[in-house]
C-alpha cells in the first residue's frame, strides 16, 4: 500500500535569495524601475509555467495528495507537486513585494518629475488635461459592472478611466494583456486599482479581489476598453 504521507520526503525550497533575481534596489529611477517590471515578468511566466506542472497532474495548490487512509496517491508525482507548490508559494511572496516597490518607484518617480518641470502656465494646463503625470494616465475605461460582482464590491462605476491596475499601467498594459495576467496571478488575493472619475478632483484607489464564485462570468464582473 506504499508508506504513510508523513514517511514522504517533501523537499524543500531554499531559503536566501531566489532564482526569480527580485533585486534590493530603491526601484526610484527609470532604469531600476524597468529592471523591477522584468523581474516581475520573470516571476509571471516562471509561475505560469509551475501551474502548468500542476496542471499536468490534474491538481492545484489545494488539492488533496493522500488517500482516504493517510496513504500517497499512487496516480500523482507526489514529491514533485510538493517542490512545484512550496516555488509557486515562494514567488507569491516574491510578486507581491515587487509590486510594491513598483508602485513606490511610480509614485517617486512620478513626484521627481513634477519637481523638474519648469513652472508654466501651458505645461500646467496641459497636465491637468491629461490628468496628470504620465505614470498616471488612463489607459482603460470601464464599459460595464455586473451587479454583484468583484468590481462592484470594489466601488468600481461604469465610466471610470483606469491609471492602475496592479503593476499594469500605460506604459506596460500591452492592450490589457497585463490586466489579464494580473488577474490570473491573484485570484482570491486584492489587487489595487486607481481610477480617474468625473466627479472626484483626485484619482480614486481601491482592492479589487478576482474571483471566480461571485455568481457571474469572469473573476472581475466588469469590462474594460482600452483607451
Amino acid at each position: 500500500m506504499g508508506l504513510p504521507m508523513r514517511d514522504v520526503h517533501t523537499p524543500t525550497v531554499a531559503s536566501g535569495a531566489t532564482s526569480s533575481g527580485v533585486t534590493q534596489g530603491s526601484g526610484e529611477d527609470p532604469a531600476s524601475l524597468t529592471e523591477l517590471i522584468a523581474q516581475k515578468d520573470n516571476i509571471e511566466a516562471e509561475m505560469s509555467a509551475l501551474g502548468s506542472v500542476l496542471d499536468s497532474h490534474g491538481v492545484n495548490m489545494n488539492t488533496g495528495l493522500t488517500t482516504f487512509d493517510g496513504f500517497p496517491r499512487a496516480d500523482i508525482d507526489v514529491a514533485q507537486i510538493r517542490t512545484t507548490r512550496a516555488r509557486i508559494i515562494r514567488l507569491r511572496n516574491d510578486y507581491k513585494a515587487i509590486m510594491t516597490r513598483i508602485e513606490a518607484g511610480l509614485h517617486t518617480h512620478h513626484a521627481q518629475m513634477q519637481a523638474s518641470q519648469t513652472p508654466s502656465a501651458s505645461l500646467s494646463t496641459t497636465a491637468a488635461a491629461s490628468g496628470g503625470s504620465s505614470t498616471q494616465a488612463p489607459f482603460a475605461k470601464v464599459n460595464s459592472v455586473a451587479i454583484g460582482s468583484p468590481a462592484e464590491t470594489a466601488g468600481l462605476r461604469v465610466g471610470d478611466r483606469v491609471t492602475l491596475f496592479g503593476t499594469a499601467t500605460w506604459m506596460n498594459h500591452e492592450k490589457l494583456s497585463k490586466v489579464a495576467q494580473v488577474v490570473a496571478q491573484n485570484e482570491g488575493r486584492p489587487v489595487l486599482v486607481k481610477v480617474l472619475r468625473a466627479d472626484s478632483a483626485d484619482p480614486i484607489s481601491m482592492s479589487l479581489t478576482p474571483r471566480r464564485d461571485w455568481g457571474g462570468r469572469g473573476m472581475l464582473g466588469c469590462h474594460l476598453l482600452p483607451i
